[in-house]
C-alpha cells in the first residue's frame, strides 16, 4: 500500500519488502536455535525442566524488556529500535556459539531475551505504513517468514549439527549480522505520529487497556495463543520427539521444515481469501480450534502418520491465528498507541513463555506424553472461547 494512502504499489518497492527481508532473515536465524537447544544442553547433562527453563530464561529477560523497547519505537522510532534488538541477537547467537558450560547456554538466552523487540517493532512498523483493511494481509508477511523460516533454518540446523552443535548458532550469528545490515541500508524511515506517543509506566498501560474490552480481550486470546505454541515449539516437541520417536536435531529439523512449508503456504496463498470469507475474528476462532484438535491428538502420536496429521492441522491452525489476532490487537486500539499495545502484548507473550516451556520440560521429564498434548489442546480452546462467545467489540 502506498505510504501516503494511495493505490497499492508494487510490493519490491512498498516498504513492506525490507521489512519482510529483515524478519525473514531474523526468523532464519532463530529457527535454527530451536530444534538444536535441546541437544545442545544435554551434552552438559541438562534435565528437560532444565531445558525448558533455558527457553523461560529468554522470556523472562523479554518480559521485562518488552513494554520498554515497545515505548522506545512510539519515542525515537521503530528503525533504530529495531537495529538495536537485532544488535542483542547477534550478541546472544555468538554466545551461544563458543558455549563450553550450561550457564553460557542461560546467559545467551538472558542477552538475547533482553533486546528481544525484533517481532513487535516490525508489527509496528507495517502497523504504520497499511490500512487497517489491509493489515491481516500485510501481516501475514510476518507469517510467511516465520514459514519460510521454519522451513529452512532446522533442516538446515539438523545438517549443520553434524559437525557440532556450536556451528549452527554460529551461522545464525552471521543471519543475523546481515539482518542488521538489512535493517541499516533496506528499511526506510516512518514518519512518527503526530500525537504524543504513551508514556505511561507499566502497570499503568495494562490497567488502561485491560480496562476497555476490546484490547483487553485481544491481548486475552493472544496469550492463550502463545501459551500453548509455546508449550510445543518451545523445546517441548523436541523433547518429545527425543523420548518417543528417539529423534535428535536433525529429523525434528525435517518436521520443523515441514510445518514452515505449510504454514507458508497458507499465509502465502490462503490468507488473504480467508480473511475475506471468515474476517479476523471468525478465523482466529477457526485456527484456535485447529490447534487444539492437533494438540491434543500430538498427545496420542506415536507413528509418523498420526504425526503427519497432527502437523498439518497445527501448522494451519497457528498459521492464521497469530496474523488474525495481531490485527485484532491493533485495531483495538487508536493509531499512537499502536506501538504500546504490541509491546503489552509481547510481555502477555513472554509471560506465556515462561510458563509453557517449564511446563512442557515438566510433563516430559515425567514421560506424561498424553496430558503434555492434551494440556496444549485444551489451551488453545480457551483461546478458542472467546471467539465462540460472539462478543461484538468495537475499535476504542
Amino acid at each position: 500500500i502506498a505510504e501516503d494512502g494511495g493505490p497499492p504499489t508494487s510490493f519490491f518497492a512498498s516498504p513492506l519488502f525490507p521489512i519482510f527481508i529483515v524478519v525473514l532473515v531474523d526468523v532464519f536465524g532463530f529457527t535454527m536455535i530451536i530444534p538444536l537447544l535441546p541437544a545442545y544442553a544435554k551434552m552438559f547433562n541438562a534435565s528437560d525442566l532444565t531445558i525448558g527453563c533455558i527457553y523461560a530464561s529468554y522470556a523472562v529477560c523479554q518480559f521485562i524488556a518488552g513494554p520498554i523497547l515497545g515505548r522506545i519505537s512510539d519515542r525515537v522510532g521503530r528503525r533504530p529500535t529495531l537495529i538495536f534488538s537485532q544488535v542483542g541477537s547477534l550478541i546472544g547467537f555468538l554466545v551461544l556459539g563458543v558455549a563450553n558450560m550450561l550457564w553460557l547456554l542461560f546467559l545467551s538466552r538472558i542477552i538475547d531475551g533482553l533486546t528481544a523487540g525484533n517481532l513487535s517493532i516490525a508489527q509496528a512498523y507495517i502497523s504504520d505504513v497499511t490500512k487497517p483493511q489491509d493489515r491481516t494481509k500485510a501481516f501475514g508477511l510476518i507469517g510467511i517468514a516465520f514459514g519460510a523460516g521454519f522451513l529452512i533454518g532446522p533442516a538446515v540446523s539438523g545438517l549443520l549439527s553434524r559437525f557440532g552443535y556450536h556451528v549452527p548458532a554460529l551461522v545464525a550469528a552471521g543471519l543475523s549480522l546481515c539482518s542488521i545490515l538489512c535493517s541499516i541500508f533496506l528499511l526506510p524511515k516512518v514518519p512518527r505520529s503526530t500525537k504524543p506517543p504513551v508514556t505511561i509506566g507499566r502497570l499503568e498501560q495494562f490497567s488502561s487497556f485491560f480496562k476497555r474490552p476490546a484490547p483487553r480481550t485481544r491481548l486475552l486470546e493472544f496469550f492463550f495463543f502463545t501459551l500453548s505454541f509455546s508449550m510445543i515449539v518451545g523445546g517441548g516437541l523436541a523433547l518429545f520427539f527425543f523420548h518417543v520417536f528417539q529423534w535428535g536435531p536433525e529429523k525434528t529439523g525435517y518436521v520443523f521444515a515441514c510445518s514452515g512449508l505449510v504454514g507458508g503456504l497458507v499465509q502465502g496463498g490462503m490468507i488473504g481469501r480467508l480473511v475475506k470469507k471468515f474476517g479476523e475474528e471468525k478465523l482466529a476462532t477457526i485456527g484456535f480450534l485447529t490447534m487444539a484438535i492437533g494438540y491434543a491428538m500430538l498427545g496420542f502420536a506415536s507413528n509418523i502418520p498420526l504425526l503427519a496429521v497432527v502437523i498439518l492441522l497445527t501448522s494451519f491452525g497457528s498459521s492464521v491465528t497469530r496474523p488474525s489476532l495481531t490485527t485484532l490487537i491493533t485495531k483495538s486500539v487508536g493509531p499512537d498507541e499502536q506501538g504500546a499495545v504490541l509491546g503489552v502484548s509481547q510481555t502477555m507473550a513472554s509471560m506465556a513463555q515462561i510458563i509453557g516451556p517449564i511446563a512442557a520440560g515438566l510433563l516430559i521429564q515425567h514421560q506424561l506424553f498424553t496430558i503434555y498434548g492434551i494440556t496444549a489442546g485444551v489451551i488453545a480452546l480457551a483461546g478458542a472461547s472467546f471467539g465462540l462467545q460472539r462478543n461484538s467489540l468495537n475499535p476504542v
